[in-house]
């Protein structure tokens, strides 16, 4: 037996198609009891309402924003400050009566779902760097968050910027500094970057983050050593203690860890109080994100906040409303126990 039509079924109950789309689509165009009985006699028969993906094409929208990750959904729906972000997402796209659809940066590409999606929010540039070539040729509407892709409207903060501000607020002259990175590289474990080639130098908000770094440094004539500048494949508790461990056994011991995850500063800094370094005696620390949990542990970090939920909200205010410019969210230098 062949799946009912709209026009099968409006001839089987003597209406218009136009009265059983409505029943479906705009109820308030018919009255209660006609809409009742139209559902009820399309439930009879079958038919639970038009096309989706035809009603899509047609109207040229489905009200499906799909929200590419920079990693992997279970790595990323773990990680602290990327629920934050889609919070924030979720609360105004459900505002805006939108949908909300995640894909994984690891995916192979964007052709499964491209047809469905009103367009893309990419947050972060992809693990699979194919992926961004697809976006740059998508005809559909993307918006970057934490990564640039030219031609393309972004939301961000000023990552080298609050990088210099953060290190300018722990550093000293005469302070041995490591610098514990965050996907610098193309390497799957914690490794010193040596002389490795930079991953995605263009695009990543962790080389903006590094060059901030190095400004603030270079202002007070420090220089960072080849094995002080570490590669870190994700913001969690057992990679950054594999980087932490290795760079707190080093001669001379580093004054200032500069970490750019909060999850990277908090690991590095349980690493050093269970190798009795004191802090902020002996090792400063400062992070970056301002996740919640930087408030409860002690000693409390200095990090800079960037406000994630509200990062999420901007990009879906910013996806909806058509502009094409690049907005720099604001973000605040908080100081803490560990400097």
């Amino acid at each position: 037996m062949s799946k009912p039509t709209l026009k099968s079924v409006a001839k089987a109950l003597g209406v218009s198609t136009a009265t059983i789309s409505n029943a479906f689509n705009r109820p308030d165009q018919l009255s209660v009891a006609l809409r009742e009985k139209v559902l009820s006699a399309c439930a009879e028969l079958g038919y639970d309402g038009p096309n989706k993906a035809a009603q899509s094409l047609r109207k040229g929208s489905s009200g499906i924003v799909a929200v590419i990750l920079s990693d992997s959904l279970e790595y990323m729906v773990s990680d602290p400050v990327a629920s934050q972000f889609l919070q924030g997402v979720a609360r105004e796209l459900e505002r805006q009566q939108k949908h909300l659809l995640l894909f994984s940066g690891s995916s192979t590409n964007l052709d499964t779902i491209t047809d469905f999606v009103d367009g893309f929010i990419c947050y972060g540039a992809p693990r699979n760097l194919r992926l961004i070539e697809q976006l740059r040729q998508c005809p559909k509407r993307v918006l970057t968050v934490d990564f640039d892709l030219p031609g393309r409207p972004s939301v961000n903060i000023d990552n080298e910027q609050a990088a210099y501000d953060s290190a300018m607020a722990v550093l000293k002259p005469n302070d041995v500094v490591a610098v514990l990175g965050l996907r610098l590289i193309d390497a799957l474990d914690s490794r010193p970057v040596a002389d490795a080639p930079m991953w995605d130098n263009l695009s990543s908000v962790s080389h903006r983050r590094l060059d901030g770094y190095q400004r603030a440094m270079g202002e007070l004539g420090l220089t960072l050593a080849d094995d002080a500048l570490w590669h870190i494949p994700e913001s969690n508790q057992h990679f950054a203690e594999v980087a932490a461990k290795a760079v707190l056994s080093q001669s001379p011991r580093p004054t200032v860890l500069l970490c750019m995850s909060d999850l990277i500063g908090l690991s590095a800094m349980r690493v050093a109080l269970q190798l009795g370094v004191q802090i902020p005696e002996q090792l400063r620390v400062v992070g970056f994100d301002g996740i919640e949990e930087t408030l409860r542990y002690h000693p409390t970090l200095s990090s800079v906040w960037q406000f994630s939920d509200k990062k999420g909200e901007a990009a879906a205010r910013a996806f909806q409303s058509g502009q094409d410019d690049n907005q720099l969210l604001p973000y605040e230098l908080r100081l803490g126990e560990s400097s």
